[in-house]
């Protein structure tokens, strides 16, 4: 059983250098973040160059991968919190990768459609619930609280980093190989990260079976989602994160289409075109303990993610040639508050929330930031087909700005930090002038579509 790096004897160092089993579960998120990001170019080009379909289809697609947190989010993190993390996401990876691997498979037989892509992204989205909830609840247990910010950095740093890679090769493996062989890499990848979660040493002790009343479940699930409605930093940042993922995955769900037919560009640079924009998670990753630290956490949170997130309006002004700059720099921007703003969030509700509610805070405020994703997704391809690319792409955009205004008016917006535990956070909240603050809304991370440096 590997010592958490806080432990007694501890060789001091960077995570990656001096422990295991952190630099496993990093390598094989990873991995998954690349894999997953060739995947969030693939399947869309897929659907509009090898299956003709149609904008809303390409956003029902993307709904797809997302509605399994609106059905089955909350109960399991409820599940998630009675049993051991790490098999269950050794079995969600092993879900996916055979997932992701039938989709060519399927091509080569003459079976492929748009809606054999919807069922497959229905699966694959209901393995990342379970992956995403336990995986959340798992990096405690590995690391000590003081590593744990360093181990939010680098793990949001490193996925934007693979994403980025990963977007710009998934244009260019579907230009060269084809869309649907592009999928065969988004496989690959969830086999290191099977692979690399196997080895990991740390095991979780066994949850005793103790027999659990009838209605133990709904109990547990109105436990998480009453942890969020009453505390007022959870509050805050779960309307935030919904509001902002409704904004976000509005666009991105027609960001392809947008490209390929209202600019003009080819497959290959619209995945270099991505992968540019996504360079701003990896900043934002590596600025974020930076700015928190001069700033305070809260100040910070509202530069990520309201100072930045003016610049999507940037977006809808994208044309042909270098007008493409457009869309580059206010990718970027975007990309960059969103994976700063997890950062910090992610720290502060580890810090935060007692560990045995945490897959029920990661549950519950997952059921309603991620679950406006499938909406956004829907609105997009709505908005796309009724009123034009362009215009949808103009009011989907403006939607990041305005969600940060959540952030403004609440505590956030006359604090410094964020609280450092639910004591003080309470007490901030109902007196004391407010003095204290919660951060933005849920990451993917991750994580997951996808351009997934551009969820909460």
């Amino acid at each position: 059983m590997t010592p958490r790096s806080g432990a007694p004897g501890a060789i001091r160092g960077g995570l990656l250098r001096r422990h295991h089993d952190f630099r496993l579960l990093w390598l094989g998120e990873t991995a998954g973040k690349f894999g997953t990001s060739v995947t969030g170019v693939a399947m869309p080009l897929i659907a509009v160059s090898t299956l003709d379909a149609g904008t809303f289809e390409v956003g029902l697609l993307t709904a797809a991968t997302w509605a399994p947190w609106l059905v089955i989010g909350l109960p399991a993190g409820a599940w998630v919190d009675r049993t051991r993390r790490r098999p269950v996401m050794l079995a969600a990876a092993a879900v996916s990768l055979v997932l992701f691997a039938a989709v060519p498979l399927a091509a080569w037989a003459g079976l492929l459609s748009v809606g054999l892509l919807v069922g497959v992204a229905l699966l694959t989205g209901t393995s990342a619930v379970f992956f995403q909830t336990a995986y959340t609840a798992y990096l405690p247990t590995i690391l000590a609280p003081e590593d744990q910010p360093e181990g939010n950095a680098k793990l949001h740093g490193s996925a934007s980093a693979a994403q980025i890679a990963g977007l710009g090769s998934g244009g260019l493996i579907a230009q060269l190989a084809g869309a649907v062989n592009g999928m065969f890499a988004n496989a690959a990848t969830f086999l290191v990260s099977l692979l690399c979660l196997s080895r990991i040493r740390h095991r979780e002790p066994r949850v005793p079976r103790t027999p659990r009343p009838r209605g133990a479940l709904a109990s547990e699930v109105g436990e998480g989602l009453r942890l969020v409605a009453r505390d007022p930093w959870l509050r805050t940042l779960t309307l935030f994160g919904a509001a902002s993922n409704l904004a976000l995955m509005g666009y991105q769900s027609i960001l392809v289409v947008f490209l390929v037919r209202t600019v003009g560009l080819d497959p290959g640079p619209v995945g270099g075109l991505v992968a540019a924009a996504g360079t701003g998670g990896v900043a934002g990753a590596f600025a974020a303990r930076r700015v928190a630290a001069r700033l305070g956490t809260a100040r910070a949170t509202l530069v990520f993610e309201l100072g930045l997130a003016v610049f999507a309006l940037l977006i809808p002004l994208t044309v042909g040639g270098a007008g493409v700059l457009f869309y580059v720099a206010g990718g970027f921007c975007v990309a960059a508050g969103v994976v700063a703003g997890n950062v910090i969030k992610a720290s502060f509700q580890q810090r935060y929330c007692p560990p045995e509610l945490l897959g029920r805070l990661t549950a519950s405020t997952a059921f309603l930031n991620y679950g406006t994703i499938p909406l956004g997704a829907l609105l997009g391809g709505t908005l796309g087909t009724v009123l034009g690319v362009r215009t949808a792409m103009w009011i989907t955009t403006a939607g990041a700005p305005l969600a940060g205004l959540i952030l403004l008016f609440s505590p956030i917006g006359r604090t410094r930090d964020l609280p450092a535990s639910r004591e003080r956070g309470a007490g901030a909240g109902i007196g004391q002038d407010s003095r204290s603050v919660p951060s933005p809304g849920a990451t993917s991370v991750s994580g997951d579509p996808d351009l997934e440096s551009e969820q909460r």
